[in-house]
């Protein structure tokens, strides 16, 4: 079940993790990420001790060759397993069972990692990783989401879609971004109405959370109030309306 891609942004130490599916709730599952650490995603028939304590085993120093061949040798379930895996220095492993089911394969470039099973073919997986490589310089969350759309344009999963999500790690030990559509028509597309949400306010507001720099973050939101305001006033002068499903009530 699933394509992803893993990838560490250089510049800025982010870490991310894209992942759709013809399964509900995907996100629930797969993604597993811890700053200053790295990303792991668990896939096929998942066992998802290999994101939880692979990250411990990472944070202690473990180089991720070494954790995939600890679960080779501990999981009985290793021939229906896909993972794969970056670490915050860039370090990647990736392992696909030969039981999973077709067609299944994993392929690898500077700072990413992408995987899939049960998919079209294995141009899902060369396409995810060119949009990718070819988007280089681009925000992180859009490269990504651009990366897993070409994926689906080269087939994606063999079955369908229905869910999907985007994860990001900025430097703090809560997600920058968590969005999922976890029982969707079309989920790539969910989410990047999601991101488009996202950025009108949440990814601002976000700015006065407290960070382990400053614990209390930001307690006067009036900049950040007054930021937003002047986004929504510009979006307004394009004649774009807001990409979320809400409308405010007045006075809000």
């Amino acid at each position: 079940m699933t394509y992803s891609i893993v990838a560490r942004e250089p510049e800025s130490g982010a870490l991310g993790i894209a992942v759709a599916s013809r399964f509900f709730a995907v996100g629930a599952i797969v993604p597993h990420i811890a700053s200053g650490v790295g990303a792991i995603a668990s896939q096929a028939f998942p066992n998802p001790y290999v994101g939880c304590e692979g990250l411990v085993l990472m944070r202690a120093g473990t180089a991720p060759s070494d954790i995939v061949s600890t679960y080779l040798a501990h999981d009985a379930g290793y021939p229906h397993r896909q993972f794969h895996m970056i670490d915050a220095a860039g370090r990647m492993a990736a392992h696909t069972g030969e039981k999973c089911v077709d067609w299944a394969g994993h392929v690898q470039g500077e700072d990413v990692s992408v995987a899939g099973n049960m998919l079209a073919g294995p141009q899902v997986i060369a396409e995810t990783l060119r949009a990718y490589q070819a988007a280089a310089g681009a925000e992180f969350a859009g490269r990504l989401l651009a990366a897993m759309h070409a994926g689906e344009d080269a087939g994606g999963d063999k079955r369908g879609k229905q869910s999907a999500c985007l994860v990001i790690f900025r430097g703090e030990e809560y997600p920058w971004l968590d969005i999922r559509a976890d029982d969707h028509g079309d989920p790539l597309s969910e989410l990047r109405r999601l991101y488009a949400v996202a950025q009108e306010r949440y990814l601002t507001f976000a700015e006065a959370m407290p960070t382990r720099e400053s614990p209390n973050g930001m307690l006067d939101r009036s900049s950040i109030d007054a930021r937003i305001a002047e986004m929504e006033r510009q979006r307004a002068d394009r004649g774009e309306p807001t990409a979320s499903l809400m409308q405010n009530k007045p006075g809000y």
